[in-house]
């Protein structure tokens, strides 16, 4: 497929004038969880809502993260999805959770996020 980077915003639900820039994440449809830097979203006051969940890394180890509520921006849209509190180390990634409430999909060929356009309904 190709990777790629998109720019992206994590706001805090509650006050929206908390919010913090991303300007690489790892554009990502196999991680179904969107990755920021704990530190940040502890700044803009974003809670760990669910605590020592595991994670599977592509080599296989397996982590414990915990998760908070954020509204994630990229490219003039915004959804509500729950996003991993990233530690050293770990990539930040855009995965396919906040890919889909953006109603984004990625194309491989041009390296780049599209509109999905309407959504179904049923």
């Amino acid at each position: 497929m190709g990777t790629f980077f998109a720019g992206c915003e994590i706001v805090n639900i509650g006050d929206r004038t908390r919010s913090f820039s991303v300007p690489k994440m790892l554009v990502d449809a196999g991680s179904k969880y969107t990755w920021a830097p704990s530190g940040e979203l502890e700044r803009v006051g974003i809670d760990r809502e669910k605590k020592d969940l595991t994670f599977v890394m592509p080599n296989g180890q397996h982590v414990t993260r915990s998760v908070g509520f954020a509204i994630v921006r990229v490219e003039g849209t915004f959804t509500v999805d729950e996003v991993v509190f990233a530690e050293d180390g770990d990539l930040l990634l855009l995965g396919a959770r906040s890919l889909e409430g953006l109603n984004l999909a990625v194309d491989p060929a041009h390296k780049k996020l599209d509109a999905s356009g309407p959504l179904p309904a049923a």
